[in-house]
């Protein structure tokens, strides 16, 4: 290493990265050019024309200048290259943002969340590679210097940041910013070794030196830390998914096929939807499912099979037209029955699994949470509000069991028709009937009359004192009661 140190030209490669690691027209030229590009390469998305935009984005200098000069202590150089970094940073992704919000297409595509899950293999290739370009720079090999840039990748993780900030997506910001914060970290620290190794710095004490491994040691390890769990969940998602199909094959007769799967592994309980066909219909198969996948994935799973029988004798053939034709459906009908359900639930102000659904009926019910002065009309008006917003469903929403019936007065002459449908609204959803108390004995019966009209059940109670509701001891009274009950 000491005869390799003696044929390094220290000095002029310390004047190469000054001419290059700092701010200049040109370097903000390319970091513009560079932008643009890796922006049209990951909404395209191409590979290619990202490989163009790596090649010429200039951010790598002012980085590998930073770790030469963490590596000499040379702070005037450290500001130097950090201001460069940070400026032509802080450009790409104000201009990221610009042409995205001008942009028609702003779908994540898959270029842009392969940059949002960074883990720590791109820890790993960002410290081989720059171990690859300290080397390349020192020992002039220009050609390795272009294909530590391919793999380092650091203008198009700077780019997603912006489509983040552009579209409000945390997940994709948060994630593009911890790739490049690492590519960015571990190429400077990683030169700053190498150029030490190289005779760098050799003026520094043992002290130093001592300083630069422990930043060296922390700054990896913390890095460490989000990116590690970064790679445990992507190799939980890839067990889970074998795990399913595996549970799934299991789980079926002979001759049953897999048509299609989904998993949520975000949701909690992880959600799985799948589509199977089968040669006999297996009961209670979600329930067996889901305890089956608990097990062996340590984690609560919510499981939904859409199963589809065919015959034996044909199985291979039905197999493939509903694999072409339809195998999409069933999981289409699926998800827009999860996501009714969530709206009822949303609206109802509880939780999904308060929600009761009968497919056969196409009904969803529900009973909603108790808020604060709200009364039979506003509940009513919940409930037409959840039927509206879910398609192809009815909707049937109970009050609180302790609501207090609606005021049914009569003025001049004329029933308040509303308090009418309300009261048989919440007399049918209780499937209770109501006592008409109070006023005329033709007054109560008109207003029994108008609720049983309206689908309700109610009678004629006993007279006195004002017109009221209440709700009627005997729920089996007939709703065509109309004689007076109790004098």
């Amino acid at each position: 290493m000491a005869k390799a140190t003696e044929s390094v030209d220290h000095d002029g490669i310390l004047r190469q990265i000054a001419e290059e690691a700092g701010w200049s027209g040109r370097y903000a030229f390319l970091i513009v050019i560079s932008a643009a590009i890796s922006l049209l390469g990951l909404l395209m998305p191409s590979v290619a024309v990202l490989i163009g935009a790596m090649l010429l984005s200039p951010l790598m200098m002012p980085i590998i200048g930073l770790g030469f000069g963490i590596a000499t202590l040379d702070f005037h150089e450290i500001r130097r290259a950090a201001t460069a970094l940070m400026l032509g940073a802080a450009i790409a992704v104000a201009l990221s943002v610009v042409l995205i919000l001008l942009s028609p297409v702003q779908t994540i595509t898959s270029e842009i969340a392969g940059r949002t899950q960074p883990t720590l293999f791109d820890l790993l290739v960002a410290l081989l590679s720059a171990i690859a370009g300290g080397y390349a720079l020192i020992r002039g090999r220009g050609g390795t210097v272009v294909g530590v840039a391919i793999a380092i990748a650091l203008m198009p993780p700077l780019v997603v940041v912006g489509f983040g900030i552009a579209t409000w997506n945390w997940v994709v910001f948060s994630g593009a910013l911890l790739l490049f914060l690492t590519n960015a970290i571990t190429i400077a620290l990683t030169a700053a070794l190498v150029a030490r190794c190289y005779g760098f710095g050799s003026h520094l004490s043992p002290h130093h030196t001592g300083w630069q491994l422990v930043l060296f040691a922390v700054a990896i390890g913390v890095l460490s830390i989000p990116l590690g769990a970064g790679l445990r969940r992507i190799a939980f998602e890839a067990v889970a998914q074998r795990q399913v199909r595996d549970a799934l094959g299991e789980d079926f007769p002979p001759g049953a096929r897999l048509s299609q799967v989904e998993i949520d592994h975000g949701a909690n309980p992880v959600r799985v939807r799948a589509v199977m066909l089968t040669p006999r219909i297996e009961p209670g198969a979600d329930r067996k499912l889901a305890a089956d996948l608990r097990q062996r994935l340590s984690r609560p799973v919510d499981v939904h099979v859409d199963q589809v029988r065919i015959s034996p004798e044909t199985g291979a053939v039905e197999a493939a037209q509903i694999a072409r034709a339809g195998n999409g459906d069933a999981l289409r009908v699926a998800r827009e029955r999860d996501r009714a359900i969530a709206d009822v639930a949303l609206i109802a102000g509880i939780p999904v699994s308060s929600v009761q659904l009968d497919s056969a009926a196409r009904t969803i019910r529900a009973t909603a949470a108790p808020l604060t002065g709200l009364g039979i009309a506003g509940y009513r008006d919940l409930e037409r509000r959840a039927d509206a917003v879910v398609a192809d469903w009815h909707v049937s929403l109970n009050p609180p069991n302790d609501v207090a019936l609606p005021d049914v007065g009569i003025k001049s002459g004329v029933i308040d028709d509303r308090a009418l449908g309300d009261a048989a609204w919440v007399s049918a959803r209780f499937a209770r009937a109501v006592d008409v108390l109070g006023g005329t004995l033709r007054q109560r019966t008109a207003i029994a009359q108008g609720i049983v009209a309206r689908g309700g059940r109610a009678a004629p109670g006993r007279a006195g004192g004002r017109l009221r509701l209440i709700w009627s001891v005997d729920t089996d009274s007939s709703p065509a009661e109309t004689g007076e009950r109790g004098a």
